[in-house]
């Protein structure tokens, strides 16, 4: 009887996946996510700057009565000086301190705009409730923020005020509802109210930069 002594083969099969199915998926993922999810837009802004006509009179820049107007000087180590209405550089206590806490230049921006706050809340919950497009919202909030009795902020940062700083500053003019605020430079009048108090002159701030430069 025969017997078979020769090694028995063995066929090798190729193993292939199909990533198919694969692709299809990942384009309704994509699919999904770029109808699902909400474009985000820059956020801006919108600040009034002074302007730069050497023919415009000092008196002419701004037209707000000194009554609504709020001076805030920003310095090195998070320090702001603030005075309201016309400087008095003959009263050495007449410049006041704060810091950027919620009851220091919140509290005090607050309490100068409290009828803007109170109407801009309303106006809040309207637009929550859905009883007032964004369009519209953005209108009203508008008309509350430059309504006559709002108070007018004007900026001026000392060149060791970082640029912090002004940012944080910026947003309390968001928070507070003040739309009326300016970016200005220091002048001669804030050097002599903050070396009154603090003794600290600031007179090179004042120094005209070389041109070119």
């Amino acid at each position: 009887m025969a017997t078979n002594t020769g090694k028995s083969k063995q066929k090798k099969k190729n193993v292939r996946v199909d990533f198919t199915p694969m692709v299809d998926m990942n384009m309704l993922l994509i699919t999904f996510f770029m109808l699902c999810t909400s474009l985000v837009k820059p956020q801006t802004m919108e600040l009034a700057m002074p302007s730069n006509d050497k023919n415009i009179q000092d008196q002419d820049r701004s037209e707000v009565k000194a009554s609504q107007a709020v001076t805030i000087l920003l310095d090195a180590d998070n320090k702001i000086y603030h005075y309201e209405g016309q400087p008095n550089t003959e009263d050495p206590k007449f410049l006041k301190t704060t810091d950027y806490s919620a009851d220091g230049l919140r509290g005090l921006l607050q309490k100068k705009n409290v009828s803007a706050l109170e109407k801009k809340y309303k106006l809040d919950q309207d637009k929550l409730a859905m009883k007032i497009s964004d369009e519209d919202y953005k209108k009203e909030l508008s008309k509350i923020k430059g309504a006559d009795g709002t108070p007018t902020v004007i900026i001026r940062a000392f060149k060791d005020a970082t640029y912090k700083n002004l940012v944080d500053a910026l947003d309390e003019m968001q928070i507070c509802a003040i739309g009326k605020y300016v970016i200005d430079k220091i002048g001669p009048t804030d050097v002599k109210l903050v070396k009154n108090l603090t003794g600290v002159d600031h007179s090179d701030e004042l120094k005209e930069e070389p041109a070119g430069e």
